[in-house]
């Protein structure tokens, strides 16, 4: 049965998800406006896409560019239905080492963008009473590791954000997932992430040994893109989508692990948080 074909306004299409993505929902029928940080790119997508997609120029650290293409793109559909948060980056480095510069940056592209984006679309979704936004966060937004701690915060807020929005706009029809993938054959842990090399010592057995296998781990992952494209076009089609969706088996084994170990704390810290109270 044919379903009603959808708006949708992704950031971050040249590569990984938002590429896979952009790519099924042509094939499907649904409208694609795709962000791009470069005009070649946006010209190409625009050309091949035909009538269903057009490409915008948008970098989603200039407020003022996701203000234009957040208009240019109701402009040219009409209206949009789902908005995509995709684009961002892993920087990945022991804490220490990540400099200043670099922390700032992993923030603007993987939390102020959204947050750009998210005031640019919601009084459009708040005046039409419908639309879901999608937050491509992380199981790392769930779980931290060893080395990957500076974009660890940047997806728990992105998390936090998701969850937060979901409360706000639930009563005006507005829905909120926030996609958590594990492992997938992206260029997350390849060409899209800096590296702050660790030297030292103290970190090599931790940090080091982890971004060695990350690296090592980049074009084998698990995680097939395609696949999670499929299940995001469905999922804006359900009634009663889920707020948290982990995508890959490490994602939902990492989720269960961490909640299971965050209630055994709990319970085991209980009563002297209790205790900090006035007594009644």
């Amino acid at each position: 049965m044919a379903t009603t074909p959808k708006n949708w306004f992704i950031t971050g299409v040249s590569t990984g998800f938002g590429a896979a993505l952009a790519e099924l929902l042509l094939e499907k029928g649904d409208n694609v406006a795709a962000t791009f940080r470069k005009q070649e790119q946006a010209d190409a997508f625009t050309q091949k896409a035909g009538a269903h997609g057009r490409g915008f120029v948008v970098e989603v650290t200039d407020e003022a560019q996701v203000k234009q293409g957040v208009a240019d793109a109701i402009a040219h559909f009409g209206h949009l239905d789902v908005i995509v948060n995709n684009a961002g980056y892993g920087s990945l480095g022991s804490i220490e080492e990540i400099d200043a510069a670099e922390v700032q940056r992993q923030f603007d592209v993987n939390v102020f963008g959204p947050l750009h984006v998210l005031r640019a679309v919601l009084p459009h979704l708040r005046e039409r009473r419908s639309g879901h936004v999608l937050n491509i966060t992380s199981i790392g937004g769930l779980k931290t590791f060893p080395g990957v701690g500076v974009y660890n915060a940047s997806k728990f807020a992105l998390e936090a954000i998701g969850e937060s929005l979901a409360q706000q706009v639930a009563p005006l029809g507005i829905k909120v997932t926030n996609i958590e993938p594990s492992g997938f054959r992206t260029e997350w842990a390849g060409s899209s992430a800096t590296f702050a090399v660790t030297k030292i010592d103290d970190y090599q057995a931790t940090v080091g040994e982890n971004l060695k296998g990350i690296q090592s781990y980049s074009g084998r992952q698990p995680g097939d893109p395609a696949r999670a494209a499929q299940i995001m076009y469905d999922l804006v089609r359900q009634e009663n989508p889920p707020l948290h969706l982990p995508l890959g088996k490490a994602a939902v084994k990492g989720a269960r692990e961490k909640f299971a170990g965050l209630v055994k704390e709990l319970e085991e810290v209980a009563a002297i948080g209790d205790s900090a109270d006035f007594p009644q």
